[in-house]
């Protein structure tokens, strides 16, 4: 029985030091196409191209989508400052956390998920999906739904002033998702979305 708790705390401890986490670049925050130029050319794209964002893309991106540009506030406003989303990153290298006060992403899991994240064809082929998850000890899914909304807004600002590609999706299993991000009871996915460049 000792022998077996040990090997388990040892297990634990490797798969905690495999874990890549990723350091961002700095996100620009100049720059882009106007706003009025930005929201003329929003649009949902459901076709998409398997090549990679960059590092310093993907940092712009998080940063527009739920970054912090006040000490304490964000780019997307909060029912009661509650900030009760937590962004989930999933990309081929494996499920991260956007830590936006360090600008990283904490790996979670290793591995490609991004076929779990929903129903389309599309989820498996394009570089990134995020999964917008509320922490219920901050508020409840339904009551974090347009928050979820502001964000989502965000990325595809951001998607069309950068020539991306992007779809928010509902169409997702929430037990699939759940698990193959090995999210707690406290967590609930309320929305996922596709970004990646125009097939």
């Amino acid at each position: 029985m000792k022998n077996s708790v040990i090997l388990a705390l040892m297990a634990s401890v490797c798969i905690s030091c495999g874990a890549q986490d990723i350091t961002l670049p700095q996100p620009q925050k100049t720059g882009g196409k106007p706003l009025m130029e930005a929201l003329s050319d929003r649009q949902t794209i459901r076709e998409f191209s398997d090549k990679d964002l960059d590092e310093q893309t993907l940092s712009n991106l998080l940063w527009a989508a739920y970054g912090f540009n006040r000490e304490d506030k964000r780019t997307a406003p909060s029912a009661n400052n509650r900030q009760d989303l937590i962004l989930y990153v999933v990309l081929k290298s494996g499920v991260y956390v956007y830590d936006a006060k360090e600008n990283r992403l904490i790996q979670k899991v290793k591995g490609d998920f991004r076929s779990k994240t929903g129903k389309q064809e599309f989820v498996s082929v394009a570089p990134l999906n995020l999964v917008y998850v509320v922490d219920l000890t901050k508020n409840s899914a339904e009551g974090a739904a347009i928050n979820v909304g502001f964000v989502s807004q965000n990325v595809y600002l951001y998607c069309a002033s950068a020539g991306l590609g992007t779809v928010v999706r509902g169409f997702f299993d929430k037990e699939e998702v759940t698990s193959a991000l090995q999210l707690s009871e406290q967590e609930v996915p309320v929305l996922t979305q596709t970004v990646g460049y125009k097939k």
